[in-house]
């Protein structure tokens, strides 16, 4: 009777472990196919050693990132090269010319955001994304490294790139 019971429960066991190997054979090959953007890493870094930053709080970025239709304004006029710039990765299971293909994007097209960054460093951590993840921690050291002006428009230290912000503090909260 006890070999009856153990043979359907090994079995089970065994379809277990080779469901469980399989699901995670997927999972590795797509993300495997994440890279790190590092031309759009190294234009982020470019953008906050210019200024071109908004210092926004943690939680902001739903209302600050950009619309689908601002997304595709700005590829009909700039082209998906540009596009790209503005994505801390790149997916190559998609074509290079579909939105797809760019995933963790950090900026307005204009200005790197501290909480688009702080966006892609929480959903880089939550699936393992580390480089990536990475990258997003760096800029924003550079972005808390970056010497504040005390204006009134809350701009950073190029005076003729000042960017006002709802959410802008006078000094970057720690963590």
């Amino acid at each position: 009777m006890n070999s009856i019971l153990r043979k359907p429960a090994f079995v089970s066991s065994i379809a277990v472990g080779v469901l469980l190997y399989a699901i995670s054979g997927v999972f590795a090959r797509s993300r495997g196919s994440i890279k790190l953007n590092e031309d759009a890493f190294a234009f982020a870094a470019r953008l906050i050693n210019d200024g071109h930053v908004i210092a926004d709080h943690k939680g902001a970025w739903s209302g600050d990132r950009p619309s689908a239709d601002q997304e595709n304004e700005f590829i009909r006029l700039h082209g998906f090269g540009e596009y790209a710039k503005w994505h801390l990765s790149i997916d190559e299971r998609y074509p290079e010319n579909t939105k797809r293909r760019y995933k963790f994007p950090y900026g307005d097209f204009k200005s790197v955001h501290r909480c688009g960054l702080l966006a892609v460093k929480a959903r880089a951590h939550r699936y393992g994304y580390i480089e990536i993840e990475n990258a997003a921690a760096e800029l924003e050291r550079e972005i808390r490294k970056q010497p504040r002006i005390n204006t009134d428009s809350h701009g950073f230290r190029n005076s003729s790139v000042l960017h006002p912000c709802k959410s802008v503090a006078l000094t970057l909260p720690g963590r």
